[in-house]
């Protein structure tokens, strides 16, 4: 009865390719780069700058969409004045925009 059923051998196991999964973690690594963590970098960067920036007389947008026009700063904090004799103080790290001179006046 052996005629039906033939031996199966083992075979020698084939050799890994070094590169065949180094090289797909490197492309993939390299497209998270360059498509999420560089942009955000570069937005980080440009808040730094903005909020370094900031100075009295500025019309700005908070975070929480709060109108003001800067009227004190200090290293972390800026006083904002969003109605007639009504100021808040805020985070500077809070500020999202400088909107153009005269845009509260339109609002």
């Amino acid at each position: 009865m052996d005629f039906f059923i033939s031996n199966a051998y083992a075979q020698a196991a084939p050799q890994a390719d070094p590169f065949g999964f180094l090289l797909p973690m490197i492309v993939i690594f390299g497209a998270f780069y360059f498509l999420l963590i560089r942009p955000q970098q570069k937005k980080q960067k440009a808040h730094t700058e903005l909020v370094a920036a900031l100075k009295v007389g500025d019309e700005i947008m908070t975070a929480g969409g709060i109108l003001g026009k800067i009227t004190g700063v200090s290293e972390h904090y800026a006083v904002v004045e969003i109605a007639d004799k009504t100021e808040i103080k805020i985070q500077k790290a809070s500020v999202s925009q400088v909107v153009p001179k005269g845009t509260i006046e339109e609002a």
